[in-house]
């Protein structure tokens, strides 16, 4: 905000003008002072959380640098040693970093505290205002004195009454030239001696976060390779566990009701003291256990209408076995059951193969397009929840099996809005190249950083154009299906922003993983933002002409029926 000029000349006159910008700058100079205070306040805050941050971590490196992992055994793996000496690792980065936290919590006083304090104190507090005050109201007392004296007094009394005005006078324009001149002094001083502390607290702490980035970049391998030694020892660890829990068999007292299909089980424990009620489930199908598939005898395979009851979790498509006493006895429940014999054919694996941008790839975007507009449109969250990973990797096994591709039937029971969506964004993921591609990925990310909006929204328009023609068309077909979304957003709470964030990693990615493709995350989401937000504007030359040429043929239409 500015002032008007507070020159030197008008000391002299002292006009009402005068007095008012000076008035001016004396407001500003209260204004400087008070925030002063606060950003010394402020900043001493700062300082002591830092300092009460470090010690904190401190305290937590040093709590992990005393433990010792044990272990079974006479000697280690190389994986175990890795891990029984990481929470040393652990704790000497932290207290790497802590060091150097502490050396900039030690010289923050120094640096941002003092100078702003010796400032505010020896260029504000020693202005010269109340001196200028006191002189000024002396000068007018005199001169009004003066003005008094009536013309009868004697000459040499009215000479001396001229010569103590006229001294009067010089002290006040003497002080009143000081008062301005410490004025500007502090107006001009304090663009460095108030900026100049501030910039070297902050480049403390940036160069602090550069510290800690080089560490944490050196630190990657050793992280890379312990989280691989986790991965080893985990790998064994989940057939053990599953095979221990195996060994310990739940047991049911199992009655099955085949006029209404429902089966009745009452847990059978032998320990008293834990007590639990029946269930009854409403059974959907029952199917013979393969020998060859199972440790076990007499096992059959029981889907039930019921999720879950006591600790057994009962999915839908995913199946809970039970066992029968004898082969007879599993006879009688198939029969009960109304069971059937397995289905030869080939189990469903996860699905970790690249997907191709082909004709089935269209067909189910298509699919998954269509039933999220006409089921799940207006579902709180759609796209932003996950769905079972089971379900999900059921459908895309089924549907890209290269035997018959794309025979799945949507309208299924089985289907819901999670599985779709999360299946729609592991397809997009699971291309070979991302819908917008590495080649323009550098571009796209250069045009978002852009600060003028209209450059952004154009060069994503010409970079769009420049995708290969089966990317333009699944892009358009996947945006316009994200508007259609966005446009419910009062009741599925999915702004443009917010589909953006779901979107943006999974239709850009950088070839490689590094910190600075990490840092580039949030330009992905602006270019998906800006794609949903424009899309009319976006749309390939070829969408744009198509619908001219379609316009144009409909006002002939209209014109030769007229």
């Amino acid at each position: 905000m500015g002032h008007p000029p507070l020159e030197f000349s008008e000391c002299y006159l002292d006009s009402p003008e005068f007095r008012e910008t000076l008035k001016c700058y004396e407001l500003e100079l209260d204004r400087t002072s008070r925030f002063l205070k606060d950003v010394i306040k402020d900043g001493n805050s700062v300082i002591n959380a830092i300092k009460g941050y470090s010690l904190a971590v401190q305290k937590f490196s040093q709590t992990l640098g005393v433990f010792q992992f044990d272990f079974i055994g006479d000697s280690l793996t190389d994986d175990e040693m890795n891990i029984a000496q990481s929470f040393q690792e652990f704790a000497g980065l932290l207290q790497e970093i802590e060091d150097d936290r502490m050396m900039l919590v030690q010289n923050a006083f120094d640096l941002l505290i003092k100078p702003l304090e010796k400032f505010r104190k020896d260029q504000i507090g020693v202005t010269k205002r109340k001196k200028f005050e006191k002189e000024s109201e002396k000068y007018y007392s005199q001169l009004e004195k003066h003005l008094a004296l009536s013309v009868k007094k004697k000459e040499s009394l009215l000479q001396e009454a001229d010569d103590v005005l006229d001294k009067e006078r010089a002290t006040f324009y003497e002080s009143s030239v000081e008062y301005v001149y410490q004025v500007h002094q502090v107006q001009d001083r304090k663009k460095f001696d108030v900026v100049e502390p501030v910039l070297a607290f902050l480049h403390s702490i940036l160069t602090l976060n550069n510290l800690t980035v080089e560490m944490t970049q050196d630190f990657t391998p050793y992280k890379q390779e312990l989280q691989l030694s986790l991965q080893n020892v985990r790998t064994p660890h989940s057939p053990l566990h599953t095979h221990s829990e195996s060994l310990t068999p739940s047991h049911y007292y199992c009655k099955f009701h085949k006029d209404n299909r429902t089966l009745k089980m009452v847990p059978c424990e032998q320990k008293t003291t834990t007590k639990q009620g029946a269930a009854e489930l409403t059974l959907r199908s029952c199917i013979r256990r393969k020998s060859e598939s199972i440790d076990k005898r007499f096992c059959f395979d029981v889907e039930t209408s019921e999720r879950y009851c006591f600790h057994v979790c009962f999915r839908r498509n995913a199946p809970v076995t039970f066992q029968a006493l004898s082969e007879g006895n599993r006879k009688q429940w198939m029969e009960a059951m109304d069971g059937k014999e397995p289905v030869s054919g080939r189990p469903i694996r996860a699905h970790s193969g690249l997907m191709e941008l082909n004709e089935v790839g269209f067909k189910f975007v298509r699919k998954c397009v269509n039933f999220v507009e006409t089921k799940g449109l207006t579902q709180e969250g759609v796209y932003r929840t996950v769905g079972s990973n089971i379900q999900v990797q059921k459908l895309l096994n089924a549907f890209f099996d290269p035997v018959c591709p794309g025979d799945v039937d949507f309208n299924s029971d089985d289907m819901d809005i999670k599985t779709i969506t999360s299946a729609l964004k592991f397809y997009l993921r699971s291309l070979s190249e991302p819908l917008l591609t590495h080649g323009l990925h550098d571009n796209l990310i250069l045009a978002a950083k852009s600060d003028n909006l209209d450059h952004r929204l154009s060069e994503i328009h010409a970079l769009n154009y420049k995708l290969p023609e089966k990317n333009r068309d699944m892009l358009a077909l996947l945006i316009k299906h994200l508007v259609n979304v966005c446009s419910q957003s009062e009741e599925n709470r999915m702004i443009p922003s917010n589909m953006a964030v779901v979107f943006g990693p999974t239709l850009m990615r950088a070839k490689e993983e590094t910190v600075a493709a990490m840092l580039d995350i949030k330009f992905q989401n602006i270019v998906v933002e800006i794609l949903i937000d424009n899309y009319q504007k976006v749309r390939s030359p070829r969408q744009r002409i198509t619908s001219l040429f379609l316009l144009l043929f409909s006002h002939q239409c209209l014109g030769n029926a007229g």
